[in-house]
This record gives structure tokens, C-alpha cells and sequence, in this order.
């Protein structure tokens, strides 16, 4: 295969776009030469390929936003210094917690990082890194984590349906929980994500089964799409492609809940309202969506300092950190399928999911569960500021420090600091040296010579915490995360920026015309299902 060649647009799929855009696009773009797959910088991004890309002009794989300001080189020593101040040292203080941002929206996050990334870095790198970002596939929020190669091309996903089951979809396969002696849980459930004989969950993303809270995320879309199915086929004319239907319904939905319940969470008000109308002004591309080191390696590691060290998971597990959340998956922890004992010899290893390990989503998100119910605690996310629960500090497998490797990482791909990117998009009020030396890790970071020359991550960290008071990104990272990812739905011409202007929510919410992570929970009825 030649090393470059024009291609005409596809989508991430790899369905041709419509003839007319396809005409209109490659009068544009004649000899734009490309590489076939992922571009130039293959799925591991270097310096020098990263210095030869342009963010305009469709780099591939990768790319920067800020192709002309120049790198910030820090050594480690300093890195090390800055990182080990960044230590969230009470994580039971609740007065750190951010009460605008319930803690599903930390792994909604990372479910949506599954979506637009490909992360092939080993599993005990990464075990508590919700937003890492290493490695990435084509970006765009289409849910091929969901529905991989659709029927055809993965049928294990799907439900065998038609005469003598020969035919699969359009509904996906679900799980089946075990009931294990413990917390008076009985019934039968399914709960769990469908697994294969040995205990790996069979799912369009193997990554979401690495912790309990995004596979019972994966597992409540899995459950969207199938209601969306039952909607639809109980239609007065169902669709003649039912499977089609409900994922252009499925995406839709989820693209629209993304942009206005997830980034307009996370950013200031207006912002993406602002840039939907007047365009975006720094990730800009010809045609096709790349991933901009800013984001990945900064502005989108915001999540990181969102986790909490324990949650309160159901009304049996009210207290519950990391190593039973990644223990309870096929991935990263103890669910084994067949291999395990039967029956149940202790906590884990086990089959499935235990019935008893079922989330109760009204402590995740806003779902208008009364005051004052019985052994009831809502998890909030902590604040957006600098600092990372002691968890991440010390991560599995001798993972270290995950402070100082996204600091590390930074320096490491070139990218610039965080006052020449506010002083190139011209930002009104940018930090001063004496905001960035605030608190005992910004006098850190001003003995270090941090405070007028600062990593970007932190920098972006730092501004949440000082301009929005830890419960929204400042101005450059409400920036670079909106821009991010309406870019990615405005590149996808299947999305319903392209294919309807206008489009509102048409499925049940609260608010018509609008469409949340709470209504999609409401809508599935599958709230607290173990009481």
C-alpha cells in the first residue's frame, strides 16, 4: 500500500459521506495527501512528529491546537516537586467536594474517553487514570464502544432474534447477576455486562469493564439502546430498519447529552452555546477530527482530579474504594467465569457480577431521591483544583505518581505553557504569578520557577480552582475542552449538527426538547434496582 494517497471523506465507519458533500469537500481539499489508518503519528504520538504537524490542516492521528507557541521544558526534579504538593491530603473533608458535579459524570467522562480514544497501554499503568489518554482511534462521539461493528460484524454483542434465532439484533445481549449470601439481596437480576465463558466482558470496548462504575455505565447504554428499540417497535409503523433507527436515535441523544449535561457542566456558561453559533476559533480542521495534544495529555485530565478515594456504591456497600471496584470486573479484576469457584468461596474471585454489586444510580447522579432516606449518601465529585486523592499517588504495579507522569507526559510531547496559551487566545483575565503561587502547591510551584512559565495541565487545574471556584473549568480550559468536542460532533457528518440543524431531544426527559444523564436513567427504569 502506498504511504500516501487521496482519500475521500468517510465517516468513522467508514460509510462514504453523501455525493453532493463528497463532491463539494474534495474540490477543496484536491491532493490533500493522507495516510491510510491513522495518520503519520501511528498510535504513538512522538515529539518530532508532533512538531511537523499543523493543527489545521488535518494532521491525522494527532495534532496540536497551538502548532506555533513554542514547547515548556521543565526538568523532572521540579516536575517531582510540583506533583508531590498536588496531594489531596483529607479526602474525607467534604468541604472539597464539588456539589455542582455528582460523581457519575467522572465516569461518564471516562466512558466517553473510550468512545473517541484507543488506549493500548497496559492495564496496570492506567488502572486509576479514568481520563488517561495514551493512545487513540479516529476520534468522534458515534458509540462505536457500543456497537462495535454493529450486528454484522460483531454478533456477540447481539441478541439472536427472527425464525429459529438464526438472525442477530437489533436489542444487545445482557448479563445475568449471581446471588451471593450477603446484604439480603434475592431475586434474579440482569445487571452485569454479557461475558464470555472465562469472565471477559464481550463488549464493544474491552476497556470498559477496567472498574464497576464505567461498566455499569456501559451496561445502562446497552440498556438505552434496547429501550429505544422497544419505543420504536411499538410504534404504529415501526421503522423497517429498526437497529438503524435506534442508533441514529441512541447517538443523537448521547452526542446531545455530552455536549449540554456533561461539557456544559464542566465549563462556563454560555460557552458552547457561543461556539456552536459562532464557530470554533483553535481546533480547526479541513474535514476530519484529530486529537489535540492539549486536550488529551491537559485540558481533559480534569477528570483526574475528580475521583474520589471511596464511594458509596449501593445500600450494602456504603464505603467502598478502588480495590474493590476494579475487583469486581473481568478486566483488571477477579470475575472469571467458569474458573471460579461454585460456589462462592469469598468475596472473589466469582462468575459474574454478585446481584449485591448492583450501583444504585440515584447516588451518582441527580435523581430527586427524597432527604432523610434511610442509609442514603450522594456522591459528589471533588472540587476542579489542583490536588489528587492519595489513591493516585500512589498508583498499582509500581505505577507511581500520577501527578508527575501527566506532568511528565507534558513536557515530554512539546506542549506550551499555560500562559502563552491564554496570551494566543487572548484571554481577558489570565492568571497572575501570584494566583498560581496560591495555596501550599502554588508556593510549590513558585519556588520551583513554575509560576510564570506553568505546565499546562496545572495551569488549566489551577485556573478552575481560582476562577471557578473548583466547580467549573477558567476560560482556557472551558475553551479547549468545549471547542474539543463540538468540534468532534460537527466532524462527524452523521451527527445531528449535519443531518438536522435544528434537532431537539425527542425521547421522555424532564425538560422537553432537552435530554440529560438523568433522563436516560429514568428512561431505562433501572435506577436502584436491588431496593
Amino acid at each position: 500500500m502506498p504511504e500516501t494517497m487521496t482519500l475521500p471523506p468517510v465517516t468513522k465507519s467508514g460509510t462514504s459521506l453523501p455525493v453532493e458533500l463528497l463532491k463539494a469537500t474534495t474540490a477543496k481539499t484536491n491532493a490533500v495527501k493522507v495516510t491510510p489508518g491513522h495518520g503519520v503519528a501511528g498510535r504513538h504520538p512522538t515529539r518530532e512528529v508532533l512538531d511537523a504537524l499543523t493543527g489545521n490542516r488535518d494532521p491525522g492521528m494527532f495534532g496540536r491546537m497551538f502548532p506555533k507557541l513554542p514547547p515548556l521544558s521543565v526538568n523532572d526534579a521540579k516536575l517531582k516537586a510540583l506533583s508531590e504538593a498536588m496531594l489531596d491530603a483529607d479526602s474525607a473533608d467534604a468541604a472539597k467536594d464539588n456539589a455542582k458535579i455528582p460523581a457519575g459524570f467522572t465516569y461518564l467522562g471516562q466512558f466517553v474517553d473510550h468512545d473517541i480514544t484507543l488506549d493500548l497501554t497496559s492495564l496496570g499503568d492506567k488502572q486509576k487514570d479514568p481520563l488517561g489518554i495514551e493512545n487513540f482511534r479516529t476520534p468522534g462521539l458515534d458509540l462505536d464502544c457500543l456497537y462495535g461493528l454493529g450486528p454484522d460484524g460483531s454478533p456477540h454483542l447481539y441478541q439472536r432474534s427472527g425464525p429459529q434465532f438464526q438472525a442477530r439484533g437489533p436489542k444487545f445481549v445482557i448479563g445475568k447477576n449471581i446471588n451471593v449470601d450477603f446484604g439480603g439481596v434475592t431475586g434474579d437480576f440482569s445487571n452485569d455486562l454479557p461475558r464470555s465463558p472465562e469472565g471477559m466482558a464481550l463488549i464493544g470496548d474491552h476497556r470498559n469493564d477496567e472498574n464497576l462504575l464505567v461498566a455499569q455505565t456501559h451496561l445502562a447504554f446497552l440498556k438505552f439502546h434496547n429501550k429505544v428499540c422497544d419505543i420504536l417497535a411499538a410504534g404504529a409503523k415501526p421503522p423497517a430498519d429498526l437497529f438503524a433507527e435506534a442508533r441514529r436515535l441512541v447517538t443523537w441523544h448521547y452526542q446531545w447529552l455530552v455536549l449540554h449535561d456533561f461539557v456544559e457542566r464542566l465549563t462556563e456558561p454560555g460557552i458552547v452555546a457561543k461556539i456552536l453559533h459562532d464557530g470554533r476559533k483553535f481546533y480547526r480542521f479541513k474535514r476530519t477530527p484529530y486529537m489535540p495534544v492539549e486536550f488529551s495529555v491537559a485540558a481533559y485530565r480534569l477528570g483526574h482530579s475528580m475521583v474520589r478515594q471511596t464511594y458509596s456504591h449501593n445500600r450494602v456497600f456504603q464505603d467502598i474504594g478502588f480495590n474493590l471496584l476494579f475487583g469486581f470486573t473481568g478486566l483488571s479484576g477477579q470475575i472469571i467465569g467458569n474458573l471460579a469457584p461454585n460456589p462462592p468461596t469469598g468475596p472473589l474471585p466469582v462468575s459474574v457480577l454478585p446481584s449485591n454489586w448492583i450501583i444504585d444510580w440515584r447516588r451518582f447522579y441527580d435523581l430527586g431521591t427524597p432527604a432523610g432516606t434511610a442509609d442514603f449518601a450522594f456522591n459528589n465529585t471533588r472540587k476542579l483544583d489542583p490536588f489528587l486523592v492519595e489513591e493516585l499517588h500512589n498508583l498499582p504495579g509500581g505505577g507511581g505518581n500520577l501527578a508527575f507522569r501527566n506532568l511528565k507526559r507534558g513536557v515530554m510531547l512539546g506542549l506550551p505553557s499555560g500562559q502563552d496559551v491564554a496570551a494566543h487566545m487572548k484571554i481577558k483575565k489570565p492568571l497572575t504569578p501570584a494566583e498560581i503561587a496560591s495555596g501550599p502547591d502554588g508556593q510549590v510551584a513558585k519556588q520551583e520557577g513554575l509560576d510564570k512559565a506553568t505546565p499546562l495541565w496545572y495551569y488549566i487545574l489551577k485556573e478552575a480552582q481560582v476562577r471557578g471556584n473548583g466547580e467549573r473549568l477558567g476560560p482556557v480550559g472551558s475553551t479547549i475542552v468545549s471547542e474539543v468536542f463540538v468540534g468532534l460532533v460537527h466532524g462527524d457528518p452523521q451527527s445531528y449538527i449535519w443531518q438536522m440543524k435544528d434537532w431537539k431531544p425527542t425521547l421522555p426527559s424532564a425538560k422537553a426538547g432537552d435530554f440529560t444523564m438523568a433522563d436516560l436513567l429514568r428512561l431505562v427504569n433501572d435506577i436502584n434496582p436491588i431496593g
